[in-house]
């Protein structure tokens, strides 16, 4: 029965009245560091060893068991235990390590601690379960109310690779015991207050998972009030966008002069006219309120995409897919190195020289901004830093190139924002695999404000966002 099968444990009265344990033949022994709180004068620590019998179990060959219910039922570990009731799925006519009604069965090997009192008639055990009988001083429910307390304390105790409770892990436990009466009340008690507990751990879950999304869920709310225009408020004196977008359409004009970029077929220019927002599109003119998502202040602009940039292309991969790919020399982003927060190259792919000089059509540039286009990861969107050397990009990620780098910070805000990241799963194209075109991309609407609020709003949500990321 072990050690402790012989303890006694008493208060001397005459002394210290402090806990002192007297086993077999032994001087008594002070335990008052070893009991962990003070119980009523009424109650009694004892060991598990002196009042419960513990069975272990013991393991069989497959040819000893069946599924095909012959025999008594054969439980093997945890995947027996389902919310605190026995699941029989194999039966043995050569039952050893037995287990009866109203035993406590615990597991005690890899999964530990998972509990179930025995419905069943008799059982037969295997070694990753003990079976805890009670006399007639302790009820088994009040003990399985005693042992869910010594859970954490007995898994960290666990020993070897696979986590196992010994024996004496569980018989030198200490255990307040109450009055027989008593016990019955801590019992009903605890059976009337578990469907409140049971609900209080589901919203403590429910807390916890918002506590997590909350931050995100927060500064994808304040982003999208300010591509509305309502996170700050407007300044009089700050350039309206009109004109910044007239100082862009100028630049743009001088590039195409000089031969440095094409004229984009479908020009757009949108305008303000009797409190209506109208597109100029060659030679015609057309009415869009009903495709502006939502208002902005007066002194911001609505605009296409294309008209801001001189590239919107993605790139390609080589000939030959990895097989091309180099220990060093040319950086090739792919879309798992694209993040809103930046570029990580800490897996970064490289081709040589000669392969990027066949795709010149997709080098990227110092504050280019490049876009993931199809796969799990479309919408994710990262600014390429300014000192930034020289890289190519594949099929899967799109390079958007500003005529004015200046506004770089706002179109990455507005492409990472709820309103242009529902339209990029509105619009993807492609049976195979979600895809976003170039065509879809230069028709986006952009909600463009002065660069002054630009700036004002930029730092409002980087302050915003280093808090959040403080909780």
């Amino acid at each position: 029965m072990g050690y402790f099968s012989r303890s006694v444990i008493f208060h001397d009265l005459d002394t210290d009245n402090l806990p002192y344990e007297k086993v077999g033949k032994n001087e008594p022994v002070c335990i008052a560091d070893e009991v962990p709180f003070e119980i009523p004068d009424t109650w009694e620590w004892v060991r598990f060893s002196a009042v419960i019998e513990l069975q272990s179990g013991q393991d069989m060959t497959p040819d000893k068991y069946n599924s095909a219910k012959q025999g008594i039922p054969y439980l093997t570990g945890a995947s027996n235990i389902e919310n605190e009731k026995v699941i029989i799925n194999r039966w043995t006519e050569y039952g050893k390590a037995f287990a009866y009604k109203g035993d406590l069965l615990i597991t005690c090997k890899g999964t530990i601690g998972t509990m179930a009192i025995l419905e069943e008639n008799q059982v037969h055990i295997a070694r990753q379960i003990m079976a805890i009988r009670s006399g007639n001083l302790i009820k088994i429910e009040y003990i399985q109310l005693v042992l869910e307390t010594l859970v954490a304390s007995l898994k960290a105790a666990a020993k070897s690779m696979i986590p196992g409770v010994s024996r004496e892990d569980i018989l030198s436990s200490l255990l307040p015991l109450p009055p027989y009466n008593e016990q019955s009340k801590i019992i009903a008690f605890f059976k009337s207050v578990t469907p409140f507990i049971d609900e209080y751990s589901k919203k403590e879950s429910q807390l916890q998972n918002l506590n997590c999304v909350f931050p995100e869920l927060l500064k994808k709310s304040i982003l999208q009030e300010a591509v509305q225009g309502k996170l700050v408020p407007q300044d009089p004196a700050d350039e309206p966008a009109s004109v910044l977008l007239k100082r862009i359409r100028s630049e743009k004009e001088q590039l195409i002069k000089a031969g440095k970029i094409k004229r984009d077929k479908h020009e757009s220019v949108i305008f303000r006219r009797d409190n209506s927002h109208y597109e100029k599109r060659g030679s015609e003119e057309v009415c869009i309120d009903e495709e502006l998502p939502f208002d902005i202040p007066e002194n911001w602009s609505w605009c296409r995409l294309s008209e801001l940039c001189t590239k919107i292309g993605a790139g390609s991969t080589p000939t030959g897919g990895k097989a091309v790919y180099v220990s060093e020399g040319i950086k090739f982003i792919r879309s798992q190195n694209v993040y809103n927060d930046g570029l990580r190259l800490n897996d970064i792919a490289y081709i040589t020289v000669e392969t990027n000089s066949k795709k010149l059509g997709s080098i990227v540039q110092a504050k280019d901004i490049l876009l993931n286009i199809t796969g799990g990861s479309i919408g994710r969107c990262a600014i390429v830093p300014d000192d930034f050397d020289i890289a190519n990009v594949n099929q899967h990620v799109m390079i958007i190139r500003l005529v004015d780098p200046a506004i770089r910070q706002w179109t990455h805000a507005i492409l990472i924002s709820e309103y242009i990241q529902n339209l990029i799963m509105d619009v993807q194209v492609g049976v195979s695999r979600e895809g976003l075109s170039a065509t879809k991309l230069m028709n986006f609407l952009i909600p463009l404000p002065p660069i002054c609020e630009q700036n004002r709003v930029l730092d409002l949500c980087a302050n915003i966002s280093n808090r959040l990321s403080s909780l």
